[in-house]
C-alpha cells in the first residue's frame, strides 16, 4: 500500500512500483502513474491506488451432473489489471489520505464477479455430462471451458481485467458416491492382489515340492551309496574271512604234515628199535621190560594181572601153562 506522510497543510505519497496512482483535485485528474511520489493537499485531493501485480484467488464450485450427482471442483484463478484508469472508473479504489488503506473493498468485489462467472461456466459444463464421464475426462476439459468462457466475457474487458491462468486441482463427487465408484475398482484390485497371493503361494508350494523331490532323490542316492558301501564291506569281510580260513587251512595242513612227519619218524624209530630186538631172546626182552618197569614204578598207581598174562609169561619161559585160576587183581 501507499505510504502517506503529513507535513502541515501538505502531505506526501509514496507508491510501490506495482501500484498505479491516480490523483484527483476538485474532481479532475491531476496525476496518474505507476509507483509515483507526489505532494497534495488533503483538503482538496482524492487519490486512487490500483494494484498491478498478479493476483490469485481460490475456487470452489459445487455443481450437479446430468445424472443428478453432486460434483465438487477446486482450483486457483490468477488475474491482473490491464487498464487501471478504466478499472478505477468502474470500481472504487479510493484510499484514505491519513492511513493509505482502501476505504471500501474493491478487490473483494472483483473476486466476487470473477467467481460468479466461473461458477456459471462450471455449472453449465457439469450439468451437460454424467458423473462417470466427468471423472473419466478429468479437469482439463472443464478448465478449457472456463478459460473460453472468461475470454469471451465482455464485462471483464470493459473493466480492464485479464485472466492470467486457471488451475483446477480436483474434480470429485461426494464422499458417498466416491466410495461407491471406488468399490468396483477396489474389488478388482483386491482380486488381483488375492490372485497375486495365490500365485505366490502356488509358486512357494511348487518350490517346496521341488525341494522335497530333491531331498527324496538325495535320500535315494544316499541309500544306494549306503547299499553299495554295505556290499563293499560285506565283500571285504567275506574276503577277510576267506583269507583267514585259507590261512588257518594252510596252517592246519602244515601242522598235519608236521604231525605226519613226526609220527612217521617215531614209527620208523620204533620199527627200527623193534628190528633191534627181533633176534633177542625173550628172557632178555623180559628183563629189559622189567628194568623199564622198575624205572617207572614210582608213577604206577594200579597194576592188574590177569591169568592170560601169567600164562603168556610161562609160555615164554618154556613152561606149561597151569590151570587157569580165578581172575585176580593186584592194586
Amino acid at each position: 500500500m501507499a505510504q502517506i506522510s503529513n507535513y502541515g497543510i501538505l502531505a506526501q505519497l509514496r507508491a510501490d512500483a506495482s501500484h498505479h496512482i491516480i490523483r484527483y483535485k476538485s474532481g479532475k485528474m491531476k496525476q496518474s502513474g505507476r509507483g509515483i511520489v507526489c505532494w497534495f493537499r488533503p483538503e482538496t485531493a482524492s487519490i486512487v491506488e490500483v494494484p498491478l501485480d498478479d493476483r490469485e484467488m481460490s475456487l470452489f464450485v459445487k455443481g450437479r451432473s446430468a445424472d443428478f450427482q453432486d460434483v465438487n471442483v477446486q482450483g486457483v484463478l490468477g488475474w491482473r489489471v490491464l487498464e487501471p484508469e478504466k478499472l478505477a472508473e468502474r470500481i472504487d479504489f479510493t484510499i484514505g489520505l491519513q492511513s493509505g488503506q482502501y476505504l471500501k473493498e474493491p478487490l473483494e468485489r472483483i473476486e466476487t464477479r470473477l467467481r460468479g462467472l466461473i461458477n456459471q461456466a462450471a455449472l453449465q459444463y457439469l450439468a451437460e455430462k454424467h458423473v462417470r464421464e466427468l471423472l473419466d475426462l478429468g479437469v482439463d476439459p472443464l478448465r478449457e471451458g472456463i478459460e473460453a468462457a472468461l475470454a469471451s466475457e465482455q464485462s471483464l474487458a470493459d473493466i480492464g481485467i485479464e485472466i492470467v491462468n486457471i488451475r483446477l486441482d480436483n474434480l470429485a463427487p461426494s464422499s458417498e458416491l466416491q466410495r461407491a465408484l471406488q468399490t468396483p475398482t477396489f474389488e478388482a484390485l483386491q482380486q488381483k492382489a488375492d490372485e497375486a497371493v495365490y500365485e505366490r503361494r502356488a509358486i512357494a508350494v511348487e518350490k517346496e515340492r521341488a525341494i522335497a523331490e530333491n531331498e527324496l532323490v538325495s535320500k535315494v542316492e544316499l541309500a544306494k551309496q549306503e547299499k553299495q558301501l554295505i556290499a563293499e564291506e560285506t565283500g571285504n569281510a567275506k574276503d577277510r574271512a576267506e583269507g583267514i580260513a585259507q590261512a588257518q587251512q594252510i596252517e592246519s595242513d602244515a601242522e598235519a604234515n608236521r604231525i605226519r612227519v613226526v609220527d612217521g619218524a617215531k614209527a620208523e624209530a620204533q620199527k627200527a628199535q623193534m628190528d633191534v630186538y627181533q633176534g633177542v631172546a625173550p628172557a632178555i626182552i623180559l628183563g629189559l621190560a622189567a628194568r623199564e618197569f622198575a624205572q617207572k614204578l614210582d608213577r604206577i598207581e594200579h597194576l592188574n594181572i590177569t591169568p592170560d598174562m601169567v600164562a603168556s609169561l610161562l609160555k615164554e619161559f618154556g613152561g606149561k601153562s597151569p590151570p587157569t585160576p580165578p581172575l585176580a587183581a593186584v592194586e
